[in-house]
């Protein structure tokens, strides 16, 4: 390989980083909403998941039952969590797919980049 093929390859490979850390930088904006007791807390979350609000219904606020209210907090956090993972990975993976047409490099196995 000659050093110019060398030099365009290590262009693209800087142009390629550089889309990705753009795209990553994108996922706070992808947004999510899950709930937990049929709607009494809900919680949203970005694609970098990072949990941006939890809202939680008056009615579902008992000080006799704080375990409960922790209960739904937990599992909506978590359902949100899980929403925001799966729509980050979607995004990261329409970018991918713009990036490299065609599926990219034979054998390479794009879950270890998060996708």
């Amino acid at each position: 390989m000659s050093q110019f093929n060398m030099a365009d390859m290590f262009g693209k490979i800087s142009d390629l980083q550089s889309k990705m850390k753009e795209a990553q930088e994108r996922l706070s904006e992808v947004i999510v909403e899950a709930d937990a007791g049929g709607g009494m807390v809900t919680v949203k979350a970005n694609g970098k998941r990072e949990v941006l609000q939890i809202n939680v219904d008056r009615d579902v606020i008992d000080p006799d039952d704080k375990e409960m209210l922790e209960d739904l907090i937990v599992a909506g956090v978590n359902k949100a969590l899980e929403k925001a993972e799966a729509a980050g990975k979607e995004k990261m993976q329409e970018v991918y797919k713009d990036i490299m047409p065609g599926g990219g490099l034979p054998g390479m196995d794009m879950s270890k980049f998060g996708l």
